[in-house]
């Protein structure tokens, strides 16, 4: 009170940097070990291992596992698990392999390289993969059986599967139209990355001002202008970094000189060319982006997350909880077609270990990334990020010499160590269920 009789409000209190720039702890936590992990094999490595080349490479590895683990988030947030990925992804690469090595050649008449192959390949790939996470949805959604039985089974059964479809061989794969899809061999070059990156850049800066637009169309608070202009900033600095350090990757020259051979030609003096985005990057971002949008902008994905948060309520409220099981399966086996696609355009081949472990791998990459094991939270950035940060930790330790083994005990570890760390936040934050 003053002198007057009048009432002084309270100085606001002071808010911090995160506070004012809105930013997510678990985002910024993930972020900082990115980081840390980058300057210790930055540091242990003599600068290899930020070089461009390396940095392409590992986004190329990570790109099957950050793809299942963007639908991981979904059947975990569901309050489901999936342990038959890796399994999946192995038959739906056997499938594909056969097919397009072996069954629709004979079938159709058709020679080995046919763009018409290719095509039917895929779609065959995508059926499969979609109707065996299907399948494993009616088991849990309809009958009942708890998911970690069905697709601990499913490890099983599609993985030996896998190995019958192959008769235990495996399947060279030389269709440059599929080698495409695998990373190194299809590249978009430095030009077209560079204006995709700019582009993609322009595209993030337009979703943050609309996004804050319309807030104050809804008279929500929102953080100061230059709060707003700082993310703005970031967001696309870190674009167009990204691109602009695998625009920097030159292609190797005997590549080069292969590649003007096949078109019948000489390559010029002194000519170069550069990597720039891979496109199985292009697709992981597709994904990303759609997966994203599905999440918080449709029915389907609001669906999810309100039965991850109460299953009875969801329920209750009108939810058709089984048939919306059976749909995310569907699309965890749908993703797990598009990585064996991938992951057996980037080895080349198809053979009967492809995609090991990787069910343990996706579900580290999730949970690191900010899913909750109980359900109800996470995002799709956060697995993608995840699996980043798993790829690279691996890249890392491999080249300094670390043993398989060991690599296996510290990934092992930072997935303990991450979901530790969620418990702990989320109790602090009053969460916890």
């Amino acid at each position: 009170m003053t002198d007057t009789g009048q009432a002084v409000a309270a100085p606001a209190p002071k808010r911090s940097i995160i506070d004012t720039l809105e930013l997510d702890v678990r985002l910024l936590g993930m972020l900082v070990a990115f980081a840390a992990i980058a300057i210790v094999f930055t540091i242990w490595t003599g600068g290899t291992f930020v070089s461009p080349r390396n940095v392409f490479n590992i986004s190329v590895q990570a790109v099957p596992v950050a793809v299942m683990a963007c639908g991981m988030v979904f059947v975990i947030v569901a309050r489901h698990i999936d342990l038959s990925v890796g399994s999946m992804l192995a038959m739906c690469s056997a499938v594909m392999a056969m097919s397009q090595a072996y069954w629709l050649p004979s079938a159709l008449g058709l020679e080995y390289g046919s763009p018409v192959i290719l095509v039917v390949t895929i779609l065959i790939g995508f059926a499969v993969g979609t109707g065996m996470g299907a399948l494993t949805g009616w088991l849990v959604g309809y009958q009942t059986i708890p998911s970690f039985i069905v697709t601990l089974g499913g490890l099983f059964v599609w993985r030996n599967i896998n190995w019958y479809t192959t008769n235990g061989q495996s399947v060279s794969l030389t269709d440059p139209n599929l080698l495409m899809f695998g990373g190194t061999e299809g590249v978009l070059g430095a030009p077209i990355s560079m204006t995709l990156g700019a582009l993609a850049a322009a595209a993030a800066v337009f979703a943050l001002y609309s996004a804050r637009k319309n807030k104050l169309s809804h008279g929500f608070v929102v953080k100061p202008a230059w709060a707003e202009g700082a993310m703005m900033g970031i967001v696309a600095g870190a674009i167009l970094l990204f691109v602009t350090w695998l625009s920097r990757y030159p292609v190797p020259e005997a590549k080069l000189k292969r590649l003007f051979q096949a078109r019948g030609e000489v390559m010029p003096e002194g000519y170069t060319a550069m990597h720039g985005l891979p496109i199985s990057v292009i697709i992981l971002i597709v994904v990303a982006v759609s997966m994203t949008l599905i999440a918080r902008r449709s029915r389907f994905g609001r669906y999810i997350f309100a039965t991850g948060g109460n299953p009875d309520a969801a329920e209750l409220s009108g939810i058709n909880t089984r048939a919306l099981t059976v749909k995310i399966f569907a699309l965890m086996g749908f993703l797990c077609a598009l990585a064996g696609l991938i992951a057996q355009a980037r080895l080349q081949s198809h053979g009967n270990d492809i995609g090991m472990l990787e069910e343990l791998r996706v579900i580290a990459a999730a949970v690191i990334g900010g899913t909750a094991l109980a359900g109800g939270v996470g995002t799709i950035y956060g697995a993608v990020l995840g699996a980043l940060i798993m790829q690279s930790l691996q890249s890392g330790m491999a080249m300094v010499g670390v043993d398989t083994p060991f690599q296996n005990v510290v990934v092992g570890l930072v997935l303990v160590i991450a979901v530790w760390v969620d418990i702990i936040y989320r109790k602090r934050m009053g969460l916890a269920k």
